[in-house]
């Protein structure tokens, strides 16, 4: 979930920088070539990156103002790894009043959330083209008021299980960036993803609240999950309680 030193995206980081001893990135950046109109969109990222948290404008990761995100001290959720945007974007029309973040390190998903949000003309929405965990360095204790993590890569080899977000190198930070009674959601169609959730998720600091095959009730089926459903696959979602 970092960058790469190689990677065009990147910022202009020198090796020694820890930035890049710290951690490593093992998702991929790129897709297909985007299409004209979606390289246009990501002319709006200008205005919908959330402000200090690119390692050149806080280089140092000094903590920021959550405030200063969307102008206000609205709640904010936060949507790790949002894929191609639909479920981020229909959480924004649904609750206005609420600031959505999302995280993604693969442009071409990027690209097409931007586009979803012109179509849908939402106004709540900020957008971090990148590791979710350079949000988490710079937000304050207590910052968030809901997660998702929807259907994120399964590394289903056993050795690449310590990549996937439900450990504690990723589960401790978002533990200690959500408020007391914040509501994290994981819906996946992996049963070993599920399994070590349930493992590792009470162990960062969450209570389980539900454990189910039902979605939410607000929640919006995304292409991934028909992919699942169409190759046979059960989805499943969990709530925890910070």
């Amino acid at each position: 979930m970092s960058h790469s030193p190689s990677d065009p995206e990147a910022p202009d980081l020198s090796p020694s920088d820890p930035a890049l001893t710290r951690r490593n990135f093992y998702g991929r950046r790129h897709g297909k070539t985007l299409r004209q109109s979606q390289k246009g969109y990501l002319e709006d990222l200008a205005h919908l990156r959330p402000k200090g948290v690119t390692f050149d404008e806080n280089p140092d990761r000094r903590p920021i103002a959550p405030g200063t995100i969307f102008g206000d001290d609205r709640p904010l959720w936060l949507e790790i790894g949002f894929g191609g945007g639909e479920h981020l974007v229909h959480m924004a029309c649904l609750y206005p009043q609420v600031g959505v973040i999302g995280c993604e390190p693969f442009i071409n998903g990027v690209a097409m959330l931007l586009g979803k949000i012109r179509a849908a003309g939402v106004e709540n929405v900020s957008i971090l083209p990148g590791d979710a965990r350079d949000l988490m360095d710079v937000l304050p204790d207590a910052a968030i008021d809901r997660a998702f993590l929807n259907y994120p890569d399964p590394w289903p080899k056993a050795r690449h299980h310590r990549r996937r977000f439900v450990t504690p190198e990723h589960l401790e930070p978002l533990a200690r960036i959500m408020r007391p009674g914040a509501e994290f959601r994981i819906a996946t169609d992996i049963p070993d993803y599920v399994r070590q959730a349930r493992e590792e998720v009470p162990a960062a600091g969450f209570t389980p609240v539900a454990d189910s095959d039902q979605p939410w009730d607000d929640w919006l089926s995304t292409r991934y999950e028909q992919k699942a459903l169409r190759e046979g696959r059960v989805p499943h979602y969990l709530t925890y309680r910070r």
